[in-house]
């Protein structure tokens, strides 16, 4: 059992050293979570309820010490990985059979553990080309998307697509047009990052994140509620900030970002209203479907009140409904192409903090010094998005996406991670195309030398 920072058990594994050594809340808690794993005797909940959130509980009705001596009955564990990423940490650990599993833990602001789970480790492949990314990704009941590009003051160069120009679901990826809308108000004097946000019933989302648990007329500063609204990709965050704005402002942003087609994100949607059309009275999805724009936004007035819908609830899939914000690879890559350039006009560097908060994996900081990150889920969907600046000063946009009918065959989100981490440190984004330059759809290539030929739109 690991007991505190720099404590390293004799004969540990490098990874056990690794996890003894980091004095950050994410180590901490690892720590812990691997010490009731570890320890001789099962700790009582009473003793564990002081680490978690206070909604944990109620998401192990028959206790988490149930769970725990059922998770302890793999053990006894040896510590094989540990990979910390802001608020985010995964540890791999051996049972006596050899039997992989992951601990996987999320933190909420204050350092409380939101999430803690143990599940068989998640197996990802090498990845040493393009083909052998496509062929990984191909599973029955599920529609996959890749693009992968290099940027440039002349264009964007394709280093590999499929499907990218098709229309997919993306999840939380919404929230990086709620950024550009809010880099813009701050630019124009419309808001400052020292004003505030107030948390109301009716803007109150589910997690992700944590401003959901604060209490009403909670006040937070704009800054602050866009960092999580990034970092953390919490949601009732995403929707304070929309509300602050107004949806016309957010609209503005999706047409000023090149969304290939506007009118499929509106009226932009927040993630309560999501929730709540998507899973709450059946008649709403109905509605939803058979409406034109503007009865959809007189539908949106309508259930403009606290929410109904629980975690619990969320099952079924309901993207083809159209419930969901819906782009291409191509717009997600403009998007954050589009916050590159925010980023670079604000002096104060806010933007820029905000952006590079996490970057969802562990990355060579000596290889890459900027990486921004986002990522998307809903059941059946799942997008995982980076852009990468290498110290040359060449910028790297990686895409990967999937949706199905239903969230089993995608799972947790850990697989398609992985495969965006073996992908990047593969080298595959600083080599060239494996067939020759792509390029955009809609564009024509420019006339250059080597790599440096691009397309513009």
């Amino acid at each position: 059992m690991i007991q505190a920072p720099g404590s390293v058990p004799s004969g540990a594994t490098a990874a056990e050293a690794a996890l003894a050594a980091d004095d950050s809340p994410m180590g901490d808690a690892a720590r812990w979570a691997v010490g009731l794993l570890t320890a001789p005797d099962l700790a009582p909940d009473e003793s564990t309820a002081g680490r978690f959130v206070p909604t944990f509980p109620a998401r192990h009705a028959r206790g988490f010490s149930a769970t725990l001596e059922e998770w302890r009955t793999k053990g006894p564990f040896t510590v094989r990985e540990y990979q910390p990423v802001a608020h985010k940490g995964w540890v791999v650990l051996s049972g006596p059979t050899g039997l992989r599993h992951t601990l996987s833990l999320t933190l909420d602001s204050t350092g409380l553990i939101r999430i803690l789970a143990l599940q068989p480790e998640t197996v990802i492949p090498e990845i040493r080309t393009w083909d052998e990314l496509e062929d990984t990704l191909r599973i029955s009941g599920v529609d996959h998307s890749v693009l992968a590009a290099r940027l440039t003051p002349g264009g964007t160069a394709v280093l590999h697509e499929s499907a990218a120009a098709r229309p997919m679901p993306t999840g939380s990826a919404y929230k990086l047009y709620v950024m550009r809308a809010l880099v813009q108000a701050i630019e124009s004097g419309e808001l400052s990052w020292d004003d505030e946000v107030t948390v109301r019933p009716e803007l109150r989302s589910l997690p992700t994140g944590d401003m959901q648990d604060l209490p009403d007329g909670s006040r937070v500063p704009v800054r602050e509620t866009a960092y999580k609204m990034i970092a953390m990709s919490d949601n009732t965050g995403a929707d304070l900030i929309a509300d602050r704005l107004g949806r016309d402002a957010v609209e503005r942003a999706v047409t000023a970002s090149r969304h290939h087609d506007p009118s499929l994100l509106r009226p932009f949607l927040t993630s309560h209203e999501v929730f709540e059309l998507g899973w709450g009275a059946p008649e709403l999805r109905k509605a939803w479907a058979e409406r034109d724009e503007s009865g959809r936004r007189e539908l949106l007035r309508e259930i403009a009140r606290p929410m109904t819908v629980r975690g619990s609830d969320l099952g079924e899939t309901v993207h083809r409904l159209g419930l969901d914000w819906h782009m291409t690879a191509y717009d997600v890559l403009h998007v954050l192409e589009g916050l590159r350039h925010d980023s670079e006009r604000d002096a104060t560097g806010t933007v820029e903090h905000i952006l590079t908060a996490y970057p969802g994996i562990p990355v060579d900081h000596a290889k890459w010094s900027r990486v921004y990150f986002k990522a998307g889920s809903c059941p059946g969907v799942m997008m995982f998005c980076w852009l990468l600046q290498d110290r040359a000063g060449t910028v790297h946009v990686l895409v990967l996406r999937q949706a199905a009918d239903e969230q089993k065959p995608i799972g947790d989100g850990l697989f398609l991670r992985g495969l965006g981490a073996r992908v990047i440190n593969s080298g595959l984004l600083e080599a060239g195309p494996e067939h020759g330059e792509g390029a955009e759809p809609g564009t024509a290539p420019q006339h250059g030398e080597g790599a440096d030929r691009e397309a513009t739109r």
